[in-house]
């Protein structure tokens, strides 16, 4: 579809996703427009995992390098009960050049793709909103002025999110539902007892805990809550993790939300000149840390479609069946791990620690977490 600079596209969203999508067609000598309803970018970690798959495609536009000089590299994932281990995968075994997960704060990732995105002439228009939009890529978009001025792109991708405006002006239908839980989500300072090359996935009948190490010494802590606070404390923050994991001790709090997930997928990747990718295309439980992740390898899968005389469709073909994948395994590790009934629970740890004593189960589930199973 792109073939010369005469070519032109419309990234909506400036979060990894857009980034991506927009550094990698920019690299391919496509002139491209990247705009965002807000601001300015992330200045808090949210999306912190980037798996071994997700560095192995960043190395195409010269960004894995720098993700590592500045991530912690986390070889081992732990699933626990409370306080006891129930079954370890190792990333070290895997056959990649990337034998780890890489865990940095989403906002420098995000900073790292804008440097690299500019070193292509090409900066993020903050506080430009899409008004409208149709599958021909007519968009009409309002700068930070207000004024409304509508352009005619050989492509649109639309990677704004959940609540995408993209997604709504050309009519995707966007089906699933929400857990009833929500989740608390925290950068903290803090005594933890398992080692920082571990990520533990902990299953308790209060809900699940993820614990992750990230830079400078702290942790990124996602919990399942039935009603927190919007921004909890490093007191609601211990509390959760105690009744959990039986032991934590959080000093200072860097940030904290609260934020209810849902799991759905986009009935369709395309309309017309308009492609959907990340968070716009499929969302779904933190489990696992899979969502930044698929939407950086759907820009790069997307972006290397439109540039090469591939048929169109051919993306929703590949990457649909992925977000599919990952709904599933996440929706299974969420529902797993708040588990609530004693003897269900015993079931549960019995069927995970059998089957991640097998080596062919415990690879698959190594290369399915890290996505390598989706090369």
């Amino acid at each position: 579809m792109l073939t010369s600079m005469r070519s032109s596209v419309l990234v909506v969203g400036a979060g990894p996703t857009g980034l991506t999508a927009a550094t990698a067609l920019a690299a391919r000598g496509v002139t491209v427009r990247i705009v965002d309803a807000a601001s300015e970018g992330a200045n808090t970690s949210r999306a912190a995992v980037v798996h071994p798959r997700t560095l192995e495609v960043l190395e195409a536009v010269d960004v894995t390098r720098r993700i590592l000089a500045r991530a912690v590299r986390v070889p081992r994932f732990d699933i626990r009960d409370g306080s006891n281990s129930i079954a370890q995968l190792d990333f070290s075994t895997l056959r990649t050049d990337y034998p780890f997960t890489a865990m940095i704060s989403q906002a420098d990732t995000e900073a790292i793709l804008r440097d690299r995105l500019a070193e292509s002439g090409v900066a993020v228009e903050w506080n430009t909103r899409l008004d409208d939009l149709d599958a021909d890529g007519h968009a009409r978009l309002r700068d930070p002025a207000g004024v409304s001025r509508t352009t005619r792109f050989d492509a649109v991708i639309g990677a704004d999110g959940m609540r995408s405006a993209v997604r709504d002006a050309v009519a995707i239908g966007f089906p699933g539902s929400g857990y009833e839980q929500s989740f608390v989500l925290a950068d903290v300072s803090m005594a933890w007892p398992v080692p920082r090359d571990t990520v533990s996935l902990t299953f308790a009948p209060e809900g699940l805990a993820v614990v992750a190490p990230l830079p400078d010494n702290r942790f990124r802590v996602v919990a399942t809550a039935d009603d927190p606070s919007e921004h909890p404390t490093g007191a609601d923050i211990e509390s959760l993790l105690r009744a959990r994991a039986g032991a934590a001790e959080v000093g200072d709090v860097a940030w904290s939300g609260r934020f209810r997930v849902h799991h759905r997928l986009a009935e369709s990747y395309r309309r017309g000149v308009v492609f959907l990718a990340g968070d716009a295309a499929h969302v779904h439980s933190p489990a696992g840390g899979q969502g930044m992740n698929t939407g950086i390898q759907d820009a790069l899968v997307l972006a290397e479609i439109l540039t090469t005389g591939v048929d169109p469709d051919s993306y929703e073909h590949r990457r649909r069946p992925v977000a599919r994948r990952v709904l599933r395994l996440t929706d299974r590790m969420t529902r797993a791990a708040t588990v609530d009934v004693t003897g269900a629970r015993a079931v549960r740890n019995t069927v995970i620690r059998a089957g991640l004593s097998v080596p062919p189960i415990r690879h698959r589930i190594a290369m399915e977490i890290s996505e390598l199973a989706y090369r």
